[in-house]
C-alpha cells in the first residue's frame, strides 16, 4: 500500500506523464478490454438530504418516479442485446420495497444470465442478504469523502463510520464491493484526496468510481464551482497506480464536465469501465443528481473505447 506522501506526490505530478504511466499499468493489469455496465436509474426517490444531491428529500420541485418491474426488465433487455457485460440498478436511498427489488434482480439474472450490481445506498443487513440470495453479486456504495467531519457536513444525520460499516457488511456477505469519491468538493483538500485513495485500498474494494463535484441548482451547494476534469483524472490515474487491479470507470460526471473528451480521457488515464445509461428517456431527465448531466449512451461509449484503442463486446 502506498503511503500518503507517495500518493500526494502522484496527485501533484505532471498530468500527461501520470496518465501515460497509469494507462500502461492498466493494460498490463487489466488488458485491453473495457467493461461496459448497463446503468438503469430505476427511481429518484430518496430519504436522505445530502447537501450536493438533487435527489435530496427536501427538493420539493423534483418530479419523483419509480419504474415498474416490467420497465426495468425491458431496459435490461435492451442493454443486454447491446452487449453490456452487466447491469447496474441505481436509485436514491429507501426508494422501494426490498422484496420488490429482489424480484427484479432475480428476474434479470434468470432471464439474461448477467451479473447485477446494486447501488441503492445504506440499508439493513437483512435487505443486503435478501438481494444477495436473489442473485445480486456486486454492490456500489461510494464513501464520497474520507474526511469524517466533511462527510458529516455533507450528509446531515449520517456518518462516515456507518457508511464504512455497510461496506464491511456487504463484503462479509460475499458481494464484490465498490466505493469511490468526488474530487473538487467544497472544503476538500489534496490531503483528503490522498486519504480517499488510501481508504479504497484499506477497504479492499474491487471497483472505485471517481468523478468531479458538480453543483445542482436545488441544493444548498448550488453555485459552487465544479471540480476540474484534470483533478479527477489525476485521482483516477493515481488510483490505477496504487491499486493496479481495481476496476475504474470513466464516470458520467467526468463526461459531464468534459463533454467531448471526458470518457476518452478517463480511459487514457487508466480507466477500464464505462457505464452508459439505459434509463428510459421519460425518467432519465428526472434523475438529476447534478446539473447539465451528460446522458452517455451506448454509441458514445463505443466511440470512446475505439478512440482509446481498446476492445469491447458491444453490438453497435
Amino acid at each position: 500500500m502506498m503511503d500518503l506522501d507517495e500518493i500526494l506526490g502522484l496527485l501533484q505530478s505532471d498530468l500527461p506523464g501520470l496518465c501515460a504511466k497509469a494507462r500502461e499499468t492498466a493494460l498490463v493489469a487489466k488488458g485491453t478490454h473495457v467493461f461496459v455496465r448497463g446503468l438503469i436509474e430505476f427511481s429518484n426517490i430518496c430519504r436522505r438530504n445530502c447537501l450536493y444531491c438533487g435527489l435530496r428529500a427536501q427538493n420539493g420541485s423534483l418530479k419523483r418516479y419509480c419504474l415498474s418491474q416490467n420497465d426495468i426488465i425491458d431496459a435490461a433487455s435492451i442493454a443486454v442485446k447491446s452487449g453490456v457485460d452487466s447491469i447496474v440498478l441505481q436509485s436514491g436511498e429507501g426508494a422501494c420495497d426490498p422484496a420488490w427489488l429482489a424480484e427484479v434482480v432475480r428476474e434479470i439474472v434468470m432471464r439474461f444470465g448477467v451479473a447485477v450490481t446494486l447501488s441503492v445506498g445504506e440499508c439493513d443487513r437483512k435487505d443486503y442478504e435478501l438481494w444477495r440470495k436473489n442473485g445480486a453479486s456486486r454492490y456500489l456504495l461510494k464513501h464520497e469523502t474520507a474526511d469524517p467531519a466533511l462527510y458529516d457536513r455533507l450528509h446531515p444525520g449520517y456518518s462516515l463510520k456507518d457508511r464504512l460499516e455497510c461496506l464491511h457488511v456487504l463484503g462479509r456477505l460475499g458481494y464484490e464491493t465498490g466505493s469511490g469519491f468526488m474530487t473538487g468538493l467544497p472544503g476538500q483538500t489534496l490531503a483528503t484526496l490522498a486519504e480517499d485513495i488510501r481508504l479504497c485500498a484499506k477497504l479492499n474494494v474491487a471497483m472505485a468510481g471517481v468523478g468531479p463535484f458538480i453543483s445542482q441548482h436545488n441544493t444548498p451547494l448550488a453555485g459552487n464551482p465544479s471540480g476540474s476534469p484534470d483533478l479527477a483524472l489525476a485521482a483516477v490515474a493515481t488510483l490505477r497506480l496504487a491499486l493496479p487491479h481495481l476496476n475504474l470507470p470513466a464516470t458520467t460526471a467526468l463526461a459531464s464536465v468534459d463533454r467531448d473528451q471526458g470518457q476518452l480521457r478517463g480511459l487514457m488515464a487508466g480507466a477500464n469501465v464505462l457505464m452508459p445509461s439505459f434509463t428510459p428517456p421519460q425518467a432519465a431527465e428526472f434523475y438529476s443528481i447534478y446539473d447539465n448531466k451528460n446522458r452517455v449512451g451506448i454509441e458514445q461509449a463505443g466511440a470512446a473505447i475505439t478512440a482509446a484503442g481498446r476492445t469491447h463486446s458491444l453490438n453497435i
